[in-house]
Order: C-alpha cells, then structure tokens, then sequence
C-alpha cells in the first residue's frame, strides 16, 4: 500500500521556536536575592526572639518576721477571741424605756447602756418614803411624849422628898416613862424597818438602769424601746435575754485546736506567729500563754491560748487566724536571723545534693543563687540569706533554665 507523502507533510504541525529562557533575566535573579535575604532576615529575628526563655517572675520582699525565733514546728488555726466580754441584761423583767448604745460605741465602766420603764416600781418607791417618814413623825411625837413623862417623874420624886405626893403618884409616874421609852424603842425599830423598805424600793429602782460593767466596745446591740427584757428566757421566745454585748479590747487572744499528737511541740512563752485570713499577708509577733489542761477527747485536740505580743485595731474578734509555732534557732542562725530577710515563693527554691537555691534575674539573664531558708508558711519561704529585698528572682524554673540563659518575664 502506497502512502501520499504530500498528504502527510499536509498533516504535520508547524511548532513556534521556544522562547528564551526567563532565568536567564538579571532582574529575576535580583528578585530571588532579595527573597532569600528577608527569609534569612526573619529566620535570625525568630531564632532570637525564641532563644529567650519566658518564666514567671517574682519580686523578693521584705519579710516582717525577720526577728522570728526560729523555723516553724507546728501550724495550727482558729480565732481571735476577747477573754473579757458580756452580753448585758437587766436584773428583772422589765420593759424597755431607752437604750443609749450602738454597735462600734465605746464605753466606760458605769456608764448607763438602758434604762428600763419605771411605772409599776416608781410609785412603790414614793411610797416607801412617805412611810419612813410618817414613822420618823411618829418617832418624834414619842421622843416629845417621853421627855415630858421624864420631868413630871423628877418633879414628883422631889415632891415626895418633901411628903407633898403620895408614892402612887411617883409609881404612876414612873410608869408613863417606860411606856414612852417601850413606845420609842417600837417606833425607832418601825423606822429601821422603813428605812430597809426605802432601800429595797431603791434598788428595784437602780436594777432598772442597764451600765456596763467595764471599759470596752459594743459590738452587738441586741433590743430595742418597747421590748421585753428579762435575765431568763420567758414568753415563748418574744422576751429579750439581752440588751447589748460588750467586749474588752484589750483582752483580745487567739484560740487554736492542736492535735493532742503534736502538743509535745507546744510550751508555754513559745514565739509564734499569726496570720489574720483577713490580712494574709501582715504576720503578727505573738506567744504562747498557756496550754488548757485538758483535751477533747471528741476531736483529740488540746486548746492552746496565745497572746499579741502588741494589739492593733485591725484585729477583731471571731476572726480567722493561722499560728505558726516556732523553734528557738542558736548560735550562727540566731546571728542569721538578726539580718534581714525577705519572703518569696516556695515554688522558687529548688535543691541540687542539699544546697538550696534559686534563679535570680539579673540584665535577662538566670544566675543561680545558693540560699539559707527559715520558716516557710502559705506557700511563702523565708530567705534568711543570699537573696536581698527588691530582687527579681524566678517563680518556678522551666526545662532548660541554666547559668546564664536568657529569660523573659511571661506577659
């Protein structure tokens, strides 16, 4: 079979030559470089920022304790309590007329807190005037009565002396004296019996004022005008027991439970320290008064007092508080106590074959810094040595933190 070779060259594709090859372009290849050198810019500006590693930092800050007595035994809890105080109620049941007191008032020994409705117990008490005085009447008239008897006695004494009166007259007469003398010892003794009467009356009276029986501080006002007030409990719960609490400031301690199992620990004049949960971060100087002698044996606990060794007007009754007990510290620790400390995390000090130490941040970098520790309390360490106030150390190192790394605080 023959082929027409015409026709084939008829069906052949004429193809267009190539173009030359761009790269062959000197402004391409300009293109490229500046590429490859912004990538390599941003590559160094990203290593560099990530060769920084970010830790939580933290201020070191004085501490307040640095005169404490020693590293912390025992940590107990409980409350500020007043050793000194009264809910003050009247002597008898009674309404009540006024009441001169608010919460927050101070007041002095003697000083009137209420007073109570006199109506039933005034009149009573006029009345008991009116009859010592009538007796005081009576008394007089009889005292007049008996000085007369007491004359016409001499005159007829004298009389018979000279037999001008028969001895009738002077028995007589001597009878009519100790009649008035028998009727006056009655009447002196009915005076004493008014006079007692007037006092009780008078006391009904004074039972009727409400003072308050020592210097302190109101802190609760419990009635009003117009209520009931009774020193027992009566009338199904509508009657006050109470008009007012008064507490002395001045009595103010702490309370705490310690397990009967750590007691060995405690001894009386123990420096403590106290925290008000009010205030976590004020520590109190306090110590040990003394340790009940006995135990509950429900909680198996002992109850121990512990004293401020100064009172401040922040610290209130029936607030919470936590008593750290301390050990006496001796010889050099005692010299170490006597500088200052500061008190940072305890997450910040770490131990390498029992040195204690932390990270301190100095121009962004870690220096690792080698510690002396005292009492550690709420997550807060002492530093006794080699961290100074104001210094920024590393709240909890990270993976790779070593001499000389480059650190960032974490924003």
């Amino acid at each position: 079979m023959s082929f027409d070779q015409n026709a084939l060259d008829s069906l052949r594709i004429e193809r267009e030559t190539e173009p030359t090859e761009r790269t062959g372009s000197p402004i391409y290849k300009w293109l490229i470089g500046a590429v490859l050198l912004l990538a390599l810019i941003a590559a160094a500006v990203a290593l560099l920022h990530t060769s920084a590693l970010e830790v939580e930092t933290v201020t070191a800050t004085p501490s307040t304790s640095a005169g404490s007595s020693g590293a912390a035994v025992l940590n107990a809890s409980g409350y500020v309590v007043a050793r000194r105080q009264a809910t003050v109620s009247a002597k008898t049941t009674g309404k009540i007329a006024e009441v001169h007191v608010e919460e927050g008032m101070s007041v002095k020994q003697g000083q009137l807190l209420a007073r109570l409705d006199d109506t039933t117990v005034r009149p009573l008490y006029e009345l008991a005037q009116r009859q010592l005085e009538s007796s005081r009447k009576n008394l007089n008239e009889v005292q007049v009565r008996l000085d007369e008897a007491e004359r016409t006695l001499h005159r007829n004494e004298q009389l018979r002396a000279d037999h001008l009166v028969s001895e009738s007259q002077v028995d007589q007469a001597q009878s009519d004296v100790a009649a008035q003398r028998a009727h006056l010892e009655a009447l002196q003794a009915e005076v004493r019996v008014s006079e007692g009467n007037l006092k009780v009356r008078a006391q009904d009276l004074d039972d009727l004022l409400v003072d308050a029986p020592f210097d302190g501080v109101i802190v609760s006002k419990d009635a009003q005008p117009g209520e009931i007030v009774s020193p027992m409990s009566a009338g199904g719960g509508f009657t006050r027991t109470g008009i007012a609490t008064i507490v002395d400031m001045d009595s103010r301690e702490i309370e705490v439970d310690v397990n009967e199992a750590f007691i060995n620990r405690v001894r009386q004049n123990q420096k403590t320290e106290a925290v008000l949960d009010a205030y976590p971060d004020w520590i109190i100087p306090s110590h040990v008064i003394s340790v009940v002698p006995t135990a509950d044996r429900q909680k198996a606990t002992v109850r121990v007092r512990i004293g401020f060794d100064e009172l401040d007007q922040r610290i209130l009754p029936q607030m919470g508080v936590k008593v750290t007990f301390l050990e006496e510290r001796e010889g050099a620790q005692q010299a170490a106590n006597a500088r200052p400390s500061v008190r940072i995390p305890s997450s910040a000090v770490a131990e390498d074959s029992g040195t204690k130490y932390v990270w301190r941040v100095t121009s962004d970098k870690a220096e690792r810094v080698a510690v002396s520790t005292g009492s550690e309390r709420d997550g807060q360490v002492e530093i006794i040595a080699g961290i100074n106030p104001g210094d920024v150390v590393i709240a909890r190192p990270v993976d790779g933190l070593k001499e000389g790394s480059k650190v960032k605080p974490k924003s």
